[in-house]
């Protein structure tokens, strides 16, 4: 069936047009602007924004993750580690309740290495990912463990470069450089890009010196030199900011967020109750310094992405919540500096752009109707995009 949204202010993912209708048909958009056919349904939005549907670019996630997302309008999520098989992503890829994932698999990480530490603390929740964990000891070891993940669907590679001392777990045993070379190298033989865990300056520096391309953080030990921000825009890497992480990591709760009733009104108690908290592991930590390092890159030339790190509603990962949690990471890189429209950006066609994503972080013919419609003008206020009024994936519309 031919469908037309209409009357609709369109931010296409990159900035807000001119034209208000798109037509859909069998789940893409079929065009952007243009006259409406007569045999098409007319869905009139009466001035609220449409925009492409949001993309995550760091959780951990599950099916019902992936359902609370959907909700807030975050179609799909990009997972920074997991256990999804191919079956599985391949049954996700044709449902319309959830968000779509793309994820690499296990990260490549040494014994005793991040995030092994969290089976101790969590007791058996997480022993699903870390019983018979595949630890990286050698460079055969990482060429045998990239090519596994690759195999068993990886869509890229996830490499950890983590010490520990920015999240409650000094003296965690750290990659060496040549594992961690050989690891970016084979991901880049095999066509996949290599994404690099850092919470600090310096395993920021040795993932860059490495060739990764991306950083699934901010780091946040230390503030960047105009060196080492020159240094990342010169090599390409794209950095997924996951703000709302340091927030929490620094002691900040998302208690007001839980309190917004667009927010309470989508999700679960526990999961509003996990907002509710913080992790507060580097408490000497300020959300200013994290600002100034983000703005910093961007006026660089740094690609932004926005990530929430979400993943379970326990204790110790306080201050989170699949869909959520990704409109407070717009909220706070506004609060760094950047324009709605530049933040707009970076959980839509930055994303789709840097992970190949080409079918979708865009307003344009030709790709999948995940979209967005709010009330308001997110491009002036950052705060309406959770002002929720609809959402497609692949053309259908959430119910409820």
């Amino acid at each position: 069936m031919l469908t037309v949204i209409t009357n609709a202010r369109i931010f296409d993912g990159e900035n807000l047009i001119g034209e208000k209708s798109i037509l859909i048909e069998d789940g893409q958009i079929l065009s952007v602007g243009g006259e409406v056919p007569a045999d098409a349904k007319v869905i009139d939005v009466h001035d609220a924004t449409l925009l492409p549907g949001l993309i995550d670019s760091h959780v951990h996630t599950d099916v019902k993750g992936l359902r609370d997302a959907l909700m807030f309008g975050v179609t799909t999520e990009l997972e920074m580690m997991g256990r999804w098989t191919k079956k599985k992503r391949k049954e996700i890829a044709g449902r319309h309740d959830v968000a779509d994932i793309r994820s690499p698999g296990m990260g490549v990480t040494p014994p005793g290495g991040h995030p092994s530490q969290y089976v101790k603390s969590s007791g058996n929740l997480l022993l699903r990912f870390f019983f018979h964990y595949p630890f990286v000891s050698t460079v055969e070891e990482a060429v045998t463990f990239v090519n596994k993940q690759v195999d068993k669907g990886a869509d890229y590679v996830k490499i950890f470069i983590e010490d520990g001392s920015t999240i409650g777990s000094p003296g965690l045993q750290v990659i060496s450089n040549e594992i961690l070379l050989v690891a970016v190298n084979e991901a880049h033989r095999l066509g996949k890009m290599a994404i690099a865990h850092v919470t600090t300056l310096e395993g920021g520096q040795r993932a860059i010196r490495a060739g990764v391309d991306g950083l699934a953080h901010l780091f946040f030990d230390k503030q960047p030199d105009e060196k080492m921000t020159c240094g990342i825009a010169a090599s390409g890497t794209f950095v997924i900011t996951t703000l709302v992480t340091l927030s929490s990591a620094f002691g900040n709760n998302a208690a007001w967020l839980a309190a917004d009733k667009r927010v309470s009104a989508r999700l679960r108690k526990k999961w509003l109750d996990s907002l509710s908290r913080s992790m507060n592991v580097y408490p000497q930590g300020k959300l200013d310094d994290a600002y100034a390092s983000v703005l910093a890159l961007h006026r660089a030339g740094v690609d932004i992405l926005a990530g929430s790190d979400v993943s379970e509603p326990i204790p110790m990962l306080g201050g989170l919540a699949h869909g959520a949690s990704l409109h407070h990471e717009l909220q706070l890189l506004v609060a760094a500096g950047l324009k709605p429209v530049e933040a707009l950006r970076a959980a839509t066609s930055v994303p789709a752009r840097r992970f190949g994503l080409t079918d979708r972080g865009r307003i344009v013919a030709g790709a999948r109707a995940d979209l967005l419609l709010v009330d308001g003008d997110p491009t002036i206020n950052i705060g309406d995009t959770l002002n929720i009024l609809s959402v497609w994936r692949g053309g259908v519309r959430l119910e409820g």
